[in-house]
């Protein structure tokens, strides 16, 4: 794809004198090179060069006059000069990371191909998340990052940005929330649409010349007062493009879907009705995708039933319906509501397993031995009778105490899932128990508490099962023609050993000795420090770097593995009602258990690629509005020193983990005032140019909250004095 840069010349003698005539004619190459398409008088390229002695001016022209006659540059009739080199091209997403710099990822980026570096004043107008056209730079000295420019921007990724508007006497502007939108965006006062200063807006770029520092918008929506709840959220929901509500024309669709089950359809599947079924689920939870029946057989042997809702049988191809599912991908959990992938007559009520009522489903059927492991098992449609509908606390209590509805059958099935889950260990699968963090809101939605979510046995007794479903379906269609059949597989690729021996260094930090050296030892390396970081400090922390040093789990019709369930093949089918690709999986299932040929594998490429993106957008949506009620729980909380745990290092600030509320906040490094600090990228920590004070990332410190911003969602610390 790429072509070579030139080869970088060594001159000798003194930089700057007329004798180092090579090292001259490099700076020039490399400026023209930088600068394709653009031709620079002699006068030009001079001054550009910041070269003033005379005797280097001097050599200027000649230098020139050589490179034209090598063809290295090219000479103009107005004695113009402009490269004569073939740039490399390249396609990629924008990464904003500050408002000095960005980074473009490219497409079909190779495992050692590098993200180019583009400065602010070189980005032609893109913004974050567009995709763009680079032109690379030739590198500068070898092993240096590659940078560029962008020549066009191909296809921008939004619009419309929420924010706060700023009017004055003369013009207005709006303050993006968006932490990547480093440009404020002009108003005339004319499309303000009636919105007030200090107010949540959604505004629409309506032009950006490239010779104007700042975009100009109008304002197409006024959410309301900023600071107040239901206008966060709603900025938050329109930041990431995340509906509102249901078109008419859908809820009317999905109102005509006839509830009654006809005689026909229950004959044409296998009938478990009369087989003991219940589902465990969140005690608020109204979208019920899945249940457990179970049966002693004669045999001897236990039948385990993982039953699915049939939401393709109610869901139609080519339907208003389908094409909302598809658009939406996913259902979104905010921090006080949910936005559903489907509308509620579908997820909470036709296809939802509620006790007491007969309801169609897709269903993985196994016959396991009393140690476990899978025998044989079936996969179809199906009939069911959910008997009972249990919280997972309730479930867990029926355990614990031995009583109450269904708990000899819980007790087994439980007790079978534990040897399950330790065999998947054995073979390589690793334990992540990620910290969940929920809120206590009151009518209001102000927080009033936070609580970290417990997971119990009964948690991971239904994971298990519905990983063992999973994976089952996944294996079923691959080994039906060895692979060739186009399928949605979830695949997690080989984490970089690189990244996790970087993460290995910042656990040693703690006191735990970790060593990523060989591939076939992350597993069980992961595993062992996990359990010994349960229940301390830095749990949370170094789960989410654990996490964040692996590779990203995505959908793909490539039937690669699953590394971090060492499963050969794996996919998702366990959640139609609130996942789009597990609708894809049960279309595709069926499909071939009807004999059908191998789909387009490209089309369902696509979607596949547009459900990873909508999975991304969702987890971003769930993630801003978990710190936007951090941050508003912490404006509300005592003023008192915390413990905290420093979770990052910048060179322009110290992010610290408050311990006891899991909230992060950073401490600015021009507040430091005890001294000048230079930061040490490669071992993460500040180093005090006087007083030779290190800061270092995993520091246990303690921390005030000295300010909180609910726009910028972010909270400002400061180091507690000892006596505080």
């Amino acid at each position: 794809m790429s072509k070579r840069p030139r080869k970088q010349r060594k001159g000798k003698g003194k930089p700057g004198t007329i004798d180092n005539a090579a090292q001259l004619a490099e700076r020039i190459l490399n400026f023209l090179d930088s600068h394709y398409g653009e031709e620079y008088s002699l006068k030009q390229i001079i001054r550009k060069l910041n070269i003033r002695d005379k005797i280097t001016k001097g050599g200027v022209e000649p230098v020139l006059n050589k490179l034209v006659a090598a063809g290295s540059i090219s000479r103009n009739p107005r004695n113009h000069f402009a490269s004569t080199r073939t740039p490399d091209f390249i396609e990629g997403t924008v990464d904003f990371v500050n408002a000095r710099f960005a980074f473009v990822v490219p497409d079909n980026k190779g495992k050692d191909e590098e993200d180019i570096m583009v400065k602010a004043r070189d980005m032609k107008n893109a913004l974050d998340d567009d995709k763009v056209r680079v032109m690379v730079n030739p590198s500068k000295h070898p092993g240096q990052k590659r940078e560029g420019r962008v020549l066009e921007v191909v296809k921008r990724a939004r619009e419309e940005f929420v924010g706060r508007v700023e009017i004055s006497p003369r013009f207005a502007f709006v303050v993006s929330d968006f932490k990547k939108m480093h440009h404020d965006i002009f108003i005339h006062k004319s499309n303000l649409n009636g919105a007030q200063h200090n107010q949540k807006v959604v505004v629409k770029i309506t032009e950006w010349r490239e010779e104007d520092k700042n975009p100009t918008g109008k304002v197409t929506q006024v959410l309301g007062e900023a600071g107040e709840h239901e206008v966060e959220i709603h900025s938050i929901m329109a930041e990431f493009g995340l509906p509102f509500e249901y078109p008419e024309e859908i809820v009317e669709e999905a109102e005509a879907i006839p509830e009654k089950i006809s005689k026909a359809e229950i004959k044409s599947r296998k009938d478990y009705r009369e087989v003991t079924t219940f589902t465990i689920d969140p005690a608020d939870a109204k979208d019920f995708d899945d249940a457990i029946s179970y049966q002693r057989l004669p045999n001897g042997n236990i039948e385990l039933g993982v039953h699915i809702a049939d939401v393709t049988h109610y869901v139609k191809p080519n339907t208003n319906l389908e094409k909302e599912a598809y658009d939406r991908a996913t259902s979104v959990y905010l921090v006080d509501r949910t936005i559903p992938m489907l509308p509620e007559r579908l997820s909470n009520g036709l296809c939802s397993l509620r006790p007491n009522e007969d309801k169609l489903t897709f269903s993985c059927v196994f016959e396991m031995d009393e140690d476990g492991k899978v025998l044989k098992h079936w996969i179809g449609r199906t009939v069911i009778h959910s008997d009972r509908r249990f919280a997972y606390e309730e479930a867990q209590e029926n355990i614990d105490q031995q009583e109450g509805d269904f708990y000899s059958e819980l007790t087994l099935l439980n007790n079978l899932a534990k040897k399950v889950r330790k065999r998947r260990f054995q073979n390589g699968a690793i334990n992540f128990e990620t910290v969940e963090v929920k809120f206590k809101l009151d009518d209001r939605g102000t927080p009033l508490g936070l609580m970290v979510k417990e997971r119990k046995d009964i948690h991971k007794m239904i994971e298990e099962y519905m990983l063992m479903a999973n994976k089952a379906v996944a294996e079923f269609v691959f080994s039906k023609n060895k692979g060739e059949d186009t399928f949605v597989y979830r695949t997690h690729d080989h984490p970089d050993l690189e990244r996790l021996e970087t993460f290995a260094n910042f656990a040693k930090k703690f006191g735990h000795e970790v060593s990523m050296t060989e591939e076939t030892r992350v597993a069980a390396t992961l595993n062992k420090l996990m359990g010994e970081i349960e229940g301390k400090p830095e749990q949370n922390l170094l789960e989410q770097l654990a996490i964040r040093s692996m590779a990203k789990a995505r959908y793909t019709t490539e039937p690669k593995g699953h590394f971090g369930l060492a499963f050969k093949h794996y996919t998702h089918f366990t959640s139609p009602i609130r996942r789009y690709p597990d609708m894809m999986v049960h279309r595709l299932l069926q499909h071939y258990l009807d004999g059908g040929k191998s789909a387009d594998k490209e089309a369902w490429e696509d979607k596949c690629i547009h459900s990873s993106e909508r999975e991304k957008r969702a987890a971003d949506a769930e993630r801003a509005s978990i710190k936007y009620k951090q941050v508003e729980f912490m404006s509300l909380a005592e003023d008192k020193a915390y413990e905290g745990i420093i979770s990052g290092v910048t060179e322009w600030g110290i992010f610290v983990e408050i311990t006891e509320t899991k909230c992060e906040g950073m401490i600015r490094l021009q507040d430091l005032e005890d001294d000048y600090y230079e930061f040490d990228e490669k071992n993460m920590r500040l180093i005090g140019a006087k007083n030779k004070k290190m800061i270092t990332l995993g520091d246990q410190v303690r921390v005030r909250v000295t300010n909180t911003d609910i726009d910028r969602r972010t909270i400002d610390l400061e180091f507690a004095d000892d006596n505080d």
